[in-house]
């Protein structure tokens, strides 16, 4: 793997702008991330943003961030001072075995969601949620994680989605959210603006916490979601 190779996995239709990053966890994993657009804008995922939170959902904490020599990475400082990472710029990663984000589930979705819960990262919220994304052979995880600035933390379905673009796995076939409280578990605004533009007609089952279940397809969650055709990427 180099970072060519690395940043074509980038889902960037509107900048043309493909990124990505490395972290290296305490228990010296390798983490990628690579950028993912959304048609709204501010919900776009940088490069280390993705690959910080695929570390900490994986119950890792980031010790390194690397980064292409060319890279002059969004908001850099803030996340080496937050997580006190080392970093370094290397134009060479062939060497470095990266983490696979597919796992297979052993047991039944719902137990795996209520397994998946302790990974989130809440402690401003109190709130967590796991995402199960069901590729055709194997599943990707997701947790909510929160940082110091609230606007720049992920719920467990964007970090699921963030997982498999930078693992290459985007063969998805239908998406899992279980809330450990409230009466209905059910994506964000946020979330279903980009899980419309990942799984637009997929279906979602929604694992409530009284053990009750809802099936729904993901394009029924936002009718009247943003898209437009002035937009590079004509979503």
């Amino acid at each position: 793997m180099n970072w060519s190779e690395l940043k074509s996995r980038s889902y960037c239709p509107y900048s043309n702008q493909p990124s990505a990053a490395i972290v290296q966890g305490k228990t010296g994993a390798y983490y990628a991330g690579v950028r993912v657009e959304n048609v709204s804008f501010p919900l776009t995922i940088t490069a280390i943003q993705a690959a910080l939170f695929s570390c900490l959902s994986e119950s890792d904490y980031p010790v390194k961030l690397i980064i292409a020599v060319d890279d002059e990475p969004d908001l850099l400082n803030y996340w080496v001072s937050q997580f006190n990472m080392d970093y370094m710029k290397s134009d060479d990663i062939d060497e470095i075995e990266l983490h696979d984000a597919k796992k297979s589930v052993s047991t039944d979705i719902g137990t795996a969601l209520q397994t998946l819960l302790p990974k989130a990262i809440v402690k401003q919220s109190k709130f967590p949620v796991a995402c199960l994304i069901e590729l055709e052979n194997g599943f990707i995880e997701g947790v909510n994680i929160e940082v110091d600035n609230w606007q720049l933390g992920l719920c467990a379905e964007r970090v699921a989605i963030a997982k498999a673009y930078a693992t290459g796995h985007t063969d998805f076939k239908s998406i899992y959210v279980h809330t450990a409280y409230g009466e209905f578990s059910s994506p964000c605004g946020a979330c279903r603006q980009v899980i419309y533009e990942h799984l637009p007609f997929h279906d979602i089952h929604l694992h409530h916490s009284d053990g009750t279940r809802s099936k729904l397809l993901t394009v029924d969650l936002l009718p009247y979601h943003f898209k437009s055709n002035f937009l590079s990427g004509n979503t």
